[in-house]
């Protein structure tokens, strides 16, 4: 598949990486000298410096030949017009955008990307994106971690292993035993900087990530199995009225009755605009670093702090102190991939990083077909995927032990029809079973080979 990316920064160079890596022909353009040198030195792609709205830099990637433009900027008139430039002059199939600007993605002006205007196939908001992140973790208190799959059918959860976690040093095949009728599979496990495939033996230890799928209907009995009972969060305070601050706010108003939420933000104008666009949300303008500000906000009775500015330091800064004045639980926005391994040390509960949310988003629509769900975990190198096994498929009318999966790849659960079922060896996959499955990035081609049907445009 030859793949146009536009963007070299921290969106561009994950989707590169990501997909070179599965040998795809991966062209990045980038107006930055200093950025395409050091893409092509890490990467096995093609670098243009130049701007991405320009035909000829266009051109010069080859994009008559390109299957699909992944248009990733800063600007989105660059990405915009990017698109619209693939289309009209070398044909492009697919165009991917991402759209930051909120005034362009209202639904009143949703016709503006129809393919008579600005033809734009998939328009991404990463900070929607962010937000909806966030309310799935108000949703599973005790993961760090969560999605659905098959229509909500399966859950798939982070959790943090801790000390008055009781499956400690419990070896992975006892599970079953210990706890007979309970759905549930492990598919990776992350200790320290290594990524485990487990296997039976395997065991989870205090400080491991751990990743699981299960049954929906025993999600709550799955976190308690692991230590974790929490209540769901009702008193809550966001640090930061931006934009995925206010959109975090308008749907919790729109789901939640019983939420009582307080945005701490701290330019008086913004303050005084979102205000006028929230009617249960208490609104308090000041810095969300000073204590007395935090205490006025009642932060010591607050279930959750949920930190969305855009200052990564703020963040961190302003979940530790709520924590320390005896808010429950600190829900953190942290781009900067260097202060990943510190957030569990410093106490931080969850961090939403929001390029590995909006890569997940972009390798959804990248992985067509058959694919319908999909789940970056960047830390791991791997994905979670859900995947429809099609009557022609080589893997249909086998059993998984017979398949004999690549090494890195591991079936966590089937469902078929209303059933969800945690497959064991001799489970033999069915047509029209939606496989949810753990692989790791470099055997997503052999993913592609097991089900013998083109899952996109690989």
């Amino acid at each position: 598949m030859k793949i146009i990316i536009c963007g070299a920064g921290q969106v561009g160079t994950s989707i590169a990486s990501q997909l070179a890596v599965e040998h795809n022909d991966v062209t990045v353009i980038d107006w930055s000298a200093e950025l395409i040198n050091r893409i092509g030195k890490s990467l096995d792609v093609q670098g243009i410096v130049g701007y991405a709205s320009h035909p000829d830099v266009l051109d010069m990637a080859d994009a008559r030949n390109a299957d699909m433009l992944i248009a990733a900027t800063l600007s989105d008139e660059v990405n915009m017009i990017a698109c619209q430039i693939a289309h009209s002059l070398f044909g492009v199939q697919t165009k991917i955008a991402l759209i930051r600007t909120q005034q362009y993605i209202e639904p009143q002006w949703r016709d503006l990307f129809s393919q008579d205007n600005l033809p734009i196939d998939v328009i991404i908001s990463p900070e929607h994106e962010v937000a909806k992140a966030i309310l799935r973790r108000l949703q599973v208190p005790g993961a760090f971690d969560a999605i659905s799959f098959a229509d909500g059918r399966v859950q798939f959860l982070g959790i943090h292993i801790e000390e008055d976690c009781p499956l400690i040093d419990t070896p992975l095949s006892q599970l079953t035993e210990l706890f007979p009728g309970l759905a549930i599979r492990i598919l990776g496990i992350r200790r320290g900087e290594h990524t485990i495939v487990p296997s039976a033996g395997d065991q989870m230890l205090v400080g491991d990530d751990v990743y699981i799928v299960t049954d929906t209907e025993h999600r709550e009995r799955t976190l308690s199995a692991f230590g974790h009972e929490e209540s769901a969060a009702r008193r809550l305070i966001m640090i930061g009225g931006g934009n995925v601050g206010l959109f975090v706010a308008k749907e919790l108003e729109e789901q939640s009755s019983n939420v009582n939420l307080k945005i701490i933000e701290a330019s008086q104008e913004r303050a005084e605009q979102i205000a006028g666009n929230l009617e249960k949300t208490v609104i308090l303008s000041g810095d969300a670093l000073d204590s007395e500000m935090l205490r006025e906000a009642n932060v010591s009775m607050a279930d959750a702090v949920i930190a969305v500015t855009n200052d990564d330091q703020v963040n961190i800064l302003a979940s530790l102190l709520a924590k320390g004045e005896g808010c429950e639980r600190a829900i953190t926005l942290v781009s900067d991939t260097v202060y990943r391994p510190l957030m569990s040390s410093l106490g931080i509960d969850v961090f939403i990083d929001p390029r590995a949310t909006t890569v997940s988003t972009i390798l959804h629509h990248v992985r067509r077909g058959r694919i319908r769900n999909l789940h970056s975990l960047p830390a791991m190198g791997a994905e979670v995927l859900e995947v429809e096994a099609m009557e022609t498929s080589q893997i249909v009318g086998k059993s998984i032990l017979d398949l004999e999966l690549p090494q890195g790849v591991l079936f966590g659960a089937l469902v078929r029809d209303d059933d969800v079922i945690i497959p064991r060896g001799e489970t033999v996959i069915q047509k029209d079973d939606r496989v949810i499955l753990f692989s790791l990035v470099d055997q997503i081609k052999k993913v592609e080979q097991l089900f013998s049907v083109q899952l996109g445009y690989f």
